[in-house]
């Protein structure tokens, strides 16, 4: 069956504010575990349940995955979100596979699992709960404040496996965030969960990503969020300078032509035949970042959970958590 004719069939939108404008293509995936091939990250496998990304954010690197689908990378990409809604059960299945030895998997590579479809869906919420299951180690990176719905299954996982988080907070700017992340909750609402996960005793740092060159990346920009940043207890705070992939560097430069105009000749200096700022920017960033955090005191460390010893996925699970359905943004 051709995709297009699978996704008429299985369209699907729901007239409350918060999805008003969305729709949501239920998608039966055939796996979910992803292996990422080479050594340039620092994990091996990942689970993404949603494909599109409603935050919206105008350097997003995953828009070109809709292509695929025979969607675009811009409107598409915001608007039209593909919902793996078996996710959980393949889960537990290629848990369970002879061949799969417990490594690390990493959410929030491609897409933010804490998009407002989980509001709706609550995927992460059964994935939580089976990895926890079988003790297994992750990872999420989200922008989305509803990650605090589940914080009392993440308390359960971080006692029997390893589980980190990180938020994505690159501004305090308020226009520049409103501009570039216009469906993100509020910079500072993010913090305040990377304060409460660290409070909680599950391990949160901030990724300062991407970081806008001439729009977010001033020294007087930075310090405050790294001030924030290691207030909250954060686990570490890494900055990253945007990259723009073919694909999304027309839509990007589609925005900054219509939001900030005067930069556009710089960035087709710096862009120009590359996806990647040049390396001498990369590091004068990084070391910006690094003088402010060494002028910056840190709270004290927040003791985290200890964890159970591991046990094999055929023992008994861990008793289910409660959890809240809180505000989506």
């Amino acid at each position: 069956m051709a995709a297009d004719r699978l996704f008429e069939l299985r369209r699907r939108t729901f007239d409350t504010p918060q999805f008003r404008g969305i729709t949501f293509i239920e998608s039966e995936a055939k796996s979910i575990i992803n292996h990422v091939p080479g050594d340039r990250l620092p994990f091996n496998y990942t689970i993404n349940p949603y494909r599109g990304c409603s935050h919206a954010c105008s350097f997003c690197f995953a828009r070109t995955t809709h292509t695929f689908m025979d969607m675009n990378a811009g409107r598409d990409f915001e608007t039209k979100i593909v919902v793996k809604v078996n996710a959980p059960e393949l889960l537990r299945a290629e848990l369970r596979a002879r061949k799969w030895k417990g490594d690390h998997i990493a959410m929030g590579t491609a897409t933010d699992p804490y998009q407002r479809a989980e509001g709706r869906y609550k995927l992460m919420a059964r994935i939580i709960e089976t990895l926890t299951e079988f003790r297994n180690p992750f990872s999420i990176l989200t922008k989305g404040t509803l990650i605090m719905r589940d914080i009392e299954l993440l308390q359960s996982a971080a006692e029997v496996t390893d589980v980190s988080t990180a938020l994505s907070i690159a501004t305090f700017d308020d226009d520049a965030w409103a501009r570039s992340e216009p469906g993100t909750p509020h910079p500072r609402k993010r913090m305040e969960v990377v304060r409460r996960l660290n409070e909680a005793g599950i391990p949160c740092g901030v990724m300062l990503a991407p970081i806008l060159p001439g729009i977010t990346d001033r020294p007087e920009q930075l310090r405050p969020v790294v001030e924030a940043a290691f207030e909250a207890g954060a686990t570490h705070v890494s900055p990253i300078l945007l990259h723009l992939r073919p694909g999304v560097k027309e839509e990007y430069m589609g925005w900054l032509e219509r939001e900030y105009p005067d930069l556009v000749p710089k960035y087709m200096s710096m862009y120009n035949r590359r996806s990647y700022a040049h390396e001498s920017d990369r590091k004068a960033l990084a070391r910006t970042v690094q003088d402010i955090k060494a002028a910056t005191p840190r709270a004290e460390p927040r003791p985290r959970s200890s964890r159970s010893q591991w046990r094999r996925p055929n023992q008994s699970p861990v008793p289910r958590a409660r959890s809240e359905q809180m505000t989506l943004l």
